[in-house]
């Protein structure tokens, strides 16, 4: 009998280790999802409140931007364009010629002396000469100029955005090349910690309806599953007395229409699990709990912030 209730005491401690997001079940639980646009798969820059490196996403909707093969062979040199005019010409004076041979007059034709044949292939060259030096013009004007690109601007909350370009690419870019930098203000961060608070006490609440109001369609997808997996288990999660303690701009940016920013925050709550019967399963409801995370939000121009990504640090 020792044996067995050490058996179930061993089963049932391994259990309540391994159960997905039970030590952690607040809203985002322990992994990185979302999506930040073209930035998604680049990592944000480290701030104050969390001066490590972000956990890569491990869930998004946005897929990466194709790379090259690892093993693909090199490029070959590009190829000088061709003229369509060049070679139009070109191969008609070829088929005069030819043509000539063919009927039995020379091939430029009869009745031309060797002044006169010198004089045709100047005439020639002149043209040829001239028809290249248009044809590189013209191709220059085309060539698009190489972009510069610079590392992502560093804000604060007081400090307006240094005007450089960042590292992506989609639409709204500034003229060097890079991502639009976008200035966050005071009644911005404002609405970030309002969307932290609105968006734990709507997830304590089950309340997918709030959930809309502060989060991108792509997040409520992934709260709804981790409510659901909490409800398979018979549990429900409350983060209560949410308070942002400590918070800074990692990046802003704009691009096809739509504005981001990413914010390190570190906040504290009181963090519960129950089971149905109203038992604590996991967290204190009398001790606070910490975390440092990575939240990006984003708006249509204009419009008001919604979250878009969570981020674990590392």
């Amino acid at each position: 009998m020792k044996r067995t209730g050490y058996f179930l005491a061993a089963t049932a401690a391994l259990t309540l280790a391994l159960a997905p997001g039970l030590a952690e079940a607040r809203v985002g639980g322990s992994t990185s999802s979302g999506s930040r646009g073209s930035n998604t798969h680049s990592a944000p820059p480290s701030t104050n409140t969390a001066p490590g490196t972000a956990q890569p996403m491990q869930r998004s909707m946005t897929q990466p931007a194709p790379s090259a093969a690892p093993h693909a062979p090199a490029a070959a040199a590009p190829m000088q364009p061709r003229s369509s005019f060049m070679s139009g010409m070109m191969g008609g004076l070829i088929g005069v010629g030819i043509g000539g041979l063919l009927f039995g007059h020379g091939f430029m034709g009869g009745g031309l002396g060797g002044i006169g044949f010198l004089g045709l292939l100047l005439q020639i060259g002149l043209v040829v000469g001239l028809g290249w030096l248009l044809v590189r013009l013209f191709m220059g004007a085309r060539r698009p100029t190489p972009a510069m690109a610079g590392g992502p601007a560093m804000f604060t909350p007081d400090a307006q955005p240094a005007q450089r370009p960042m590292q992506g690419g989609g639409g709204g870019v500034s003229p060097m090349g890079g991502l639009t930098p976008v200035a966050i203000t005071a009644p911005d961060y404002q609405a970030f910690e309002q969307i932290l608070k609105g968006a734990q006490a709507a997830w304590s609440a089950q309340d997918l309806n709030a959930m809309r109001a502060v989060a991108t369609p792509e997040m409520i997808s992934y709260f709804t599953e981790q409510l659901s997996e909490l409800a398979s288990r018979g549990q429900r999660n409350q983060v209560t007395d949410v308070r942002l303690e400590s918070g800074d701009l990692a990046e802003a940016w704009a691009e096809q229409g739509r504005e981001y920013a990413t914010v390190a925050m570190r906040f504290s709550m009181i963090d519960c699990t129950y089971d149905q019967a109203g038992r604590v399963v996991d967290g204190n409801p009398t001790q606070r709990t910490m975390a440092t995370e990575i939240w990006t939000f984003v708006r249509s121009r204009g419009g008001n912030w919604i979250l878009s990504a969570i981020q674990q640090t590392r």
